[in-house]
């Protein structure tokens, strides 16, 4: 038997685009690459399409194609030698949790159930400590999944702390992990935040954490989180 295709948003972005120029090819190239199930709100992409239209119309009618999960906020031309992936100097990334000990049902699908002791305050810090271990110029190798055009896997954070997320009055108690760097390897945000799971549960250490940034491991000191909760809030270019 066989099976129809996993449906992407690069894939469903391409049938309304093929749409528009009336089945003719069309190439799209992002950004940033992400892990099925997680937001990309902040992506940049470029289109190319054989069709002289206007960024205007072009916007209007991918959005009256597009399901109601996928949307188009900018829409601009862009010169035949722009690149994004290379245009790319710094990538924001959120990663939304919920410390509450039941899980909300409004932030279920966009946020990790993450409870904690009965010392929140002293189970944040404790984030926090290990958000700054991660800041600087560090060898990511243990906390992501190897890949063969990866090159190295020393990658540069700028930034890396906990914030408290504003969803009231629908939901309370959720925060999110804030990390800017020039770039990231495959899971790696997510296998960050496995880390800071175990944290918080006691499994690790932030000796452990500190260790696996310094030397290559066998092992991963932690699972990787699930995507749901990632979010790709901006990318700055050049």
């Amino acid at each position: 038997t066989s099976h129809e295709e996993k449906a992407t948003i690069e894939g469903t972005i391409l049938n309304c685009l093929k749409k528009i120029a009336k089945h003719q090819t069309c190439t799209i190239a992002a950004a940033s690459r992400t892990d099925g199930g997680v937001h990309a709100q902040g992506q940049i992409a470029k289109i190319s399409l054989p069709l002289d239209i206007s960024a205007e119309r072009l916007l209007l009618g991918l959005n009256s194609l597009l399901p109601a999960d996928i949307r188009i906020i900018d829409c601009t031309l862009a010169t035949k030698d722009y690149q994004p992936n290379k245009a790319s100097i710094r990538k924001e990334y959120h990663y939304y949790f919920s410390t509450s000990p039941i899980d909300s049902v409004v932030t279920t699908d966009i946020a990790l159930h993450l409870p904690m002791n009965t010392d929140e305050q002293g189970d944040l810090e404790l984030l926090r400590s290990a958000c700054a271990l991660f800041v600087g110029r560090h060898d990511f190798y243990n906390f992501s999944s190897p890949q063969s055009n990866a090159g190295t896997t020393i990658r540069q954070i700028f930034y890396c702390d906990i914030h408290k997320a504003n969803f009231l009055p629908l939901a309370d108690n959720v925060y999110y992990l804030k990390i800017i760097g020039d770039g990231f390897l495959k899971y790696m945000i997510r296998y960050l935040m496995g880390a800071l799971h175990e944290l918080v549960r006691g499994q690790v250490t932030l000796g452990d954490i500190a260790r696996y940034l310094q030397e290559h491991q066998q092992d991963k000191l932690s699972s990787k989180a699930k995507p749901k909760g990632l979010h790709l809030i901006r990318i700055e270019e050049t």
